[in-house]
């Protein structure tokens, strides 16, 4: 594969040399912070509104700024939000939340590409390696910390992510990029739009890349290389003056090593596997949307999903079909109404080839998800004083019916100032890890402490169906403050109140399995509960026509509650961001990024992982040949040979991020 990108870099190098068409995306060094505020985010509150009239925490990354970060998946590129905690796990695996409780199978953050929502019901949590697209297709990506449960339902606990495409209108023309480099071994991708008649529009891509396996703390190599290859396409057609529908789909495949450590009932009672783990999928979205009036909407969305993952443990299949339906209108002069209803089925099947430590009862599962929301955005002053009154019913079949509520109120005494306030409830329902799993993560060798009988003792992670779901009750603050066009400062502060956490409480010892080994179940329960706190900021100064800064800073204090079975892992305390973004010249930009997280702990079966500070410096330096074509060289993790970011819960073993360097071209025609 790094042979072929290479040719093809090199071909359409020398061909782009000669073509001069085709128009960049807008500089963020010639936007002035008023036009950064006013852009347009959906998230929030299920209609357009600008970022700077939002009663929520929301930062928005564009295109513009996943580009000039060197980001060249979407983990890294949501390092750029405040809030937001992303760790490396290994070259494959990423641990990302909001607001703490960080975690390979995090759970309390919900994210969407356009609108489809893609956690999986296995552990209310992300496959980070198997949801993607084509970086230069992302119009913006919308980062809401804090609940927004009342409009996306159960999971958006501490914060909701929305990957947002752009439209295939504003994709005509091909664009090929490619490069490569000591750390991203090989990248290329493919992207054609054009008109199918006067109303319709249409792309299609293709992309696939071969990454380099991380490191040991040693320095030897992890054995987690992997590579991916993806396609896609997008159509969007205004049917009508009143009408317009979108039809959107992926296919992919990945090839994952990994390393991973597997309990086992026999000396030395640990296994170590290199793992050739593959996953398969593929999704297809629908959406229609009708304009009544000015003041009134309505949008009815459809999407399927399905992915087959394997590991050298379990094998899972999934399918997923969604329906979705809203409506937006204007009661009168000052009530702004959102309303909806949507269904959701998912059925999955597991295949158990380590059953004898790893399982689930039942094997296959049918779940359905039913939902309905209303929301009112009330004008109490005229352009000063909203308040947004607004609640979710949803019913799984795990807990029954679940209400999340909320209340925020915005008040803007003139265009420079922002205040808003937020109450809101959230849950994270259960998963089938939570109600069906048993899991052998650990087993103590006869005669050794805490085992005191000749026989292993095998320690069971056991489900239960008398899990509840987790709450959240939340309290929230923000000021915007934009005293000139140069300079903007976001701040956010916030209060946690969780009940109902996971934990675990050992149940009664099964001697079934004497005289091979004893079993020692640790039965999760909702015994956990807790406090987070803490202040996020972003802050943007102009410094020069040319010359731009970005910083940002959270800090994120933890109190929960724990018992000798089970300890939450608690995300950094402390989050600093800083960019540096220049245009030497009109053809050729620079752009430095320094990181600093602080230091973290994880969540192993063998007892807390703890992950020391680190920080971190990317470069990216990019020289347009023309209008077509863009050189760039990006180094990454420059600040030292390699560091641990996080360690996995489960099997997964530890692997550190290690500096890197890659070229890139670019030729959009």
């Amino acid at each position: 594969m790094n042979k072929v990108l290479s040719a093809a870099c090199l071909a359409s190098f020398q061909f782009a040399l000669l073509v001069d068409t085709a128009s960049a995306d807008a500089d963020l060094t010639e936007l002035g912070l008023e036009e950064l505020l006013s852009v347009k985010i959906t998230s929030v509150s299920k209609k357009i509104q600008s970022l700077n009239d939002a009663a929520a925490a929301v930062f928005v990354i564009s295109n513009e700024d996943i580009k000039r970060s060197g980001a060249t998946n979407i983990p890294d590129a949501l390092r750029l939000a405040p809030g937001i905690d992303v760790g490396r796990i290994d070259a494959n695996k990423w641990a990302v939340s909001s607001r703490g409780f960080n975690g390979r199978f995090s759970n309390k953050l919900l994210v969407l590409i356009d609108g489809r929502n893609i956690y999986t019901p296995a552990f209310s949590g992300v496959y980070w390696e198997m949801q993607d697209v084509m970086m230069e297709d992302v119009e913006r990506i919308e980062v809401i910390r804090g609940p927004g449960a009342a409009l996306w339902g159960a999971n958006a606990v501490n914060g909701v992510i929305n990957i947002i495409t752009k439209h295939s209108a504003d994709t005509q023309g091909g664009l090929f990029a490619a490069g490569g480099g000591s750390e991203e071994r090989g990248f290329g991708s493919f992207r054609y739009g054009g008109k199918l008649n006067e109303t319709t529009s249409g792309r299609a891509y293709v992309k696939g890349f071969e990454r380099d396996a991380l490191s040991r703390p040693a320095g030897q190599a992890a054995g987690d290389a992997w590579s991916k290859m993806q396609g896609g396409f997008r159509l969007d057609s205004d049917l009508s003056s009143a009408d317009s529908a979108t039809l959107q789909g992926d296919v992919y495949h990945s090839d994952l090593n990994q390393q991973i450590g597997l309990a086992s009932l026999t000396a030395p009672y640990r296994e170590a596997i290199a793992d050739q783990a593959q996953a398969t999928g593929g999704n297809l979205v629908s959406r229609l949307q009708h304009q009544i009036s000015d003041t009134s909407t309505y949008a009815l969305q459809l999407y399927f999903d399905t992915y087959d993952r394997r590991e050298a443990f379990i094998e899972e299949q999934r399918h997923t079909g969604d329906v979705d339906f809203q409506h937006r209108f204007a009661f009168n002069d000052w009530n702004d109404i959102v309303w909806g209803a949507g269904y959701r089925y998912t059925y999955s099947e597991v295949t158990q080839i380590k059953a004898s430590v790893f399982n689930f009862n039942p094997i296959a599962r049918g779940e359905s998800y039913f939902s309905t929301f209303l929301q009112d955005q009330l004008t109490l002053v005229d352009e000063q004083l909203w308040l947004t009154l607004g609640s979710k019913l949803e019913h799984n079949d795990y807990t029954g019916i679940e209400v999340q509520p909320t209340a925020r109120l915005l008040w803007g005494p003139d265009p420079n100032h922002r205040l808003w306030a937020a109450v809101s409830r959230g849950v994270r329902i259960p998963s089938r890890v939570d109600a069906h799993m048993e899991l052998i993560g650990q087993v103590v060798p006869p005669l050794t402490s805490p085992n005191s009988t000749p026989l292993p003792l095998a320690i069971s992670v056991t489900g239960s169906n008398a899990f509840q779901a987790e709450e959240v009750l939340a309290y929230e603050t923000g000021y915007r403050y934009t005293p000139s066009n140069n300079f903007s400062l976001d701040v956010s502060l916030f209060y946690n109140d969780y009940q109902n956490l996971r934990s675990y409480h050992p149940g009664a010892t099964d001697p079934s399995n004497v005289p091979f080994f004893i079993k020692q179940p640790l039965i999760i329960d909702n015994t956990g509960n807790g406090k987070t706190y803490g202040v996020e900021t972003a802050a943007v100064w102009k410094m020069l026509d040319w010359w731009r800064w970005d910083l940002s800073y959270s800090v994120l204090k933890t109190e929960l509650s724990s018992n000798q079975y089970y300890k939450e892992a608690v995300s950094p305390q402390h989050k600093t961001s800083l960019r540096a973004l220049l245009n030497i010249t009109p053809d050729i930009t620079l752009d430095a990024w320094l990181r600093y997280v602080d230091n973290a702990s994880a969540f192993t079966l063998s007892g807390p992982a703890y992950i020391k500070a680190y920080t971190t410096l990317d470069l990216r330096l990019a020289w347009k040949l023309n209008q077509a074509v863009e050189l760039s060289l990006v180094g990454q993790n420059l600040a030292d040979s390699q560091h641990l970011e996080y360690i996995q819960e489960t099997f997964t073993q530890a692997t550190e991020v290690q500096r890197g360097v890659y070229g890139k071209i670019v030729w959009t025609f």
